[in-house]
């Protein structure tokens, strides 16, 4: 299969061309000849103009590529070698859903044939990839796993709006299905990555390996999230600790803040649902979760607190919320835990504005029905500076001032403004 492909006698096809899977179909394509596939026949018009609809790429990452852009499914019928690269969220009651990578495979397994190769990308619990997804292929394709055709799993490790930490840059873990397998599959990717791969005895490995990344870090922001409630309440402020303690050479730099997204936000859950089917309830996962999941109700009942300290009254007053995506300097408002902040603001009769810097106003409007602001007002009685994009990180006290009432509120997430704010009421996890 890697002959086939280097030699261009075979094409490589990625399912789902969001954060993940169109870096990863254009650097591809630098080398060898691609189909990039998506459902959505908007996004595919944007990326045949060079326009990446995620904001993460610029228009010379498109150029010198062997790529066709297609919504048809018949084009995968060209390639032999499918990377699924579809996003794997939780539904209301933050169980797994994974109708989107079961849809990824329907697709491929429909195009299927004898000798080809499948390989997931999408973050699932251990086992996904071989008790759910394999029988949609066989069910499909009519072919026999292993005999017929060969699975892997390679998950991404794409860090949205990280400029230093790139898809070439960063160790690949790859899997296969059996030997033969995996060794193509790591030859088919060090076209491409740069650091290496690193090759997994197994997809379930893979699959776990892939999850811890996320679990730890949930979890360790979750105990900073727990401190930051702690030392709240002793009147001292959090970063401050943070610093100090940072000194020390094995201080691990965790800090708090809202947790949310479709990695650190949501792989937990997978892990924790897939434990439970084992017997076993994860405690310290299900805390972590329940810790962050609980921030954004949290600042704004202490935002509600400050209002009401400034000697005003808290219904029908105005809070201006700055930065509405789930991360500083990307696009990408789902599973943002703003909303949370929002909702429990306006559970108190408040006036809320939002401004994003970053967010795109008809997908906010779609995804939330919310409509943000193009200018903002002067009289709000607290900000919150919920995400920290580059263009709020230099903003001084005045500007707080110039759009506040009388004793305003600023209330800093992060904690960027902590040596700034001298005149104004200031709160900060």
């Amino acid at each position: 299969m890697y002959k086939q492909i280097i030699n261009k006698d075979a094409k490589l096809a990625v399912i789902g061309l969001g954060y993940v899977g169109l870096p990863i179909a254009l650097e591809f394509a630098k080398k060898i000849k691609v189909i990039g596939f998506d459902i959505k026949e908007e996004r595919i018009k944007m990326m045949q103009n060079k326009i990446d609809p995620s904001n993460e790429l610029e228009t010379k990452d498109f150029e010198n590529t062997d790529i066709l852009f297609t919504a048809n499914i018949e084009d995968l019928r060209q390639a032999n070698f499918y990377i699924v690269a579809v996003p794997t969220p939780i539904d209301e009651h933050n169980l797994p859903d994974l109708t989107p990578v079961i849809k990824a495979s329907e697709t491929v397994g429909k195009v299927l044939k004898k000798g080809d190769y499948v390989v997931y990308e999408s973050t699932v619990y251990p086992g996904a990839t071989e008790e759910d997804c394999v029988p949609v292929l066989e069910d499909l394709s009519g072919l026999k796993f292993k005999q017929d055709f060969k699975v892997g799993f390679s998950p991404e490790r794409i860090n949205p709006g990280d400029k230093n930490h790139t898809l070439t840059s960063i160790t690949k873990i790859v899997s296969g299905c059996d030997k033969e397998s995996l060794e193509e599959i790591a030859n088919v990717y060090e076209i491409v990555i740069e650091a290496g791969v690193h090759r997994a005895p197994t997809i379930k490995v893979a699959e776990a390996a892939k999850i811890i990344e996320n679990t730890q870090r949930d979890v360790n922001i979750a105990l900073m999230n727990e401190l930051s409630i702690i030392f709240g309440r002793m009147g001292i402020n959090t970063y401050d600790v943070l610093e100090a303690a940072g000194t020390k050479w094995n201080f691990l730099k965790f800090f708090p803040g809202l947790v949310g997204g479709h990695c650190i936000g949501v792989d937990p859950y997978y892990l924790s649902y897939k434990a439970k089917e084992y017997g076993y309830h994860p405690q310290i996962i299900d805390s972590g979760r329940f810790v962050n999941d609980s921030m954004g109700g949290y600042v704004a009942k202490q935002t509600v607190k400050k209002i009401v300290a400034a000697d005003k009254n808290i219904r029908n007053s105005n809070v201006l919320i700055m930065g509405l995506t789930f991360k500083e300097n990307v696009t990408d408002i789902r599973n943002t835990k703003v909303i949370d902040i929002i909702k429990e603001l306006k559970s108190y009769g408040v006036n809320v504005d939002i401004v994003d810097a970053w967010a795109k106003k008809d997908e906010v409007k779609q995804e939330y029905g919310i409509e943000l602001l193009d200018k903002i007002n002067n009289n709000y009685d607290a900000i919150i500076v919920a995400v920290n994009h580059k263009q709020y990180i230099n903003l001084t006290e005045d500007f707080f001032i110039e759009h506040t009432s009388d004793n305003g509120v600023v209330v800093d997430v992060k904690g960027i403004y902590r040596d700034k704010i001298k005149k104004l009421s200031y709160w900060s996890l």
